[in-house]
């Protein structure tokens, strides 16, 4: 048991390593994306929003600090003192010039509040001077770095224009994991054509990697997305909320217990969310997945 939780929590993860309970604030870069500029495509994985999935993430037009001071504002009356993780979260955060994100980075870890960075990527937007730029500061500083997975099958990949194959994904992944940089790999449950064997496939890819965590999503379908209009076409099943809940227990059930949880489902926007729109209610869905892990007799890598 992880606090009294069934599962190894990201919250377990950070008190265990800073000895308090410590917040993310989510920022935003100012970078766009090789699979929207046309490096690699320009029109962007099919659920991406025009935010790049970063729709509670600062504001680009100001400067790192004032991003931070802004979020640790939202935050005050819950949590008014204590550390937090800078998080580099939408579009590529790793696309650009090595100098540029050395300084973003280091801006932020500067922060008096600041006790580590989190940085979602792209496993095709890191070359050798990215990754010993990252070598480096994991060496300083407490740090994890998000790729985007999603599935690890290469036919599904192609559906969702992710841009690259499994291949891509696993070198980036093993050259991080070998220099000791925390890994987080993003998982999408509920994809077209997935069934719950593709899904469970994934699960065992990930435990093979051994990666430091993993953030399960719920798909979501966000108005005006490529995926909305492949919705409206052709009308594909989205996920019930029990089938889900089901689903998210077994992955819970077969993950290795060392990997730690970072989500177990998305956050979705009432303004802008299609479906499923169950999923707006997001601490009765994980309420439910608690309860039914106790029903069902389930702790992470240990399903009955």
């Amino acid at each position: 048991m992880w606090n009294n939780k069934r599962f190894h929590s990201l919250n377990y993860a950070l008190k265990k390593e800073f000895g308090e309970k410590i917040y993310k604030v989510s920022l935003d870069g100012g970078f766009t994306c090789p699979n929207r500029d046309g490096k690699v495509g320009r029109r962007g994985c099919i659920f991406c929003s025009d935010s790049g999935s970063g729709e509670f993430a600062g504001s680009r037009r100001k400067s790192i600090t004032e991003q931070i001071e802004d979020q640790l504002e939202l935050i005050s009356k819950k949590f008014p003192e204590g550390k937090v993780i800078a998080y580099f979260q939408n579009f590529t955060n790793t696309y650009g010039e090595v100098e540029y994100l050395e300084g973003i980075y280091r801006e932020a870890l500067s922060h008096p509040r600041v006790a580590g960075l989190a940085i979602a990527t792209r496993p095709d937007a890191l070359p050798e001077d990215v990754m010993e730029l990252l070598d480096r500061l994991n060496r300083e500083h407490f740090i994890w770095i998000e790729l985007g997975l999603q599935t690890m099958h290469d036919k599904t990949a192609e559906f969702i224009n992710r841009g690259y194959n499994l291949q891509v994904f696993d070198t980036s992944a093993r050259t991080l994991i070998e220099k000791g940089i925390r890994v987080v790999v993003h998982m999408i449950v509920g994809l077209p054509h997935e069934s719950r064997e593709d899904i469970l496939e994934t699960v065992n890819y990930i435990n093979e990697l051994e990666v430091w965590g993993v953030k399960i999503h719920l798909l979501h379908v966000i108005r005006d997305t490529a995926l909305h209009r492949i919705y409206m076409r052709e009308g594909f099943p989205l996920m019930e909320e029990g089938e889900y809940i089901q689903l998210v227990c077994d992955i819970i059930g077969r993950l290795n217990p060392k990997i730690v949880i970072h989500r177990l489902t998305g956050d979705g926007s009432k303004d802008t969310l299609v479906g499923p729109v169950w999923s707006l209610n997001k601490r009765r869905v994980l309420n439910t997945i608690d309860k039914t892990l106790k029903e069902r007799e389930i702790l992470q890598g240990y399903e009955k």
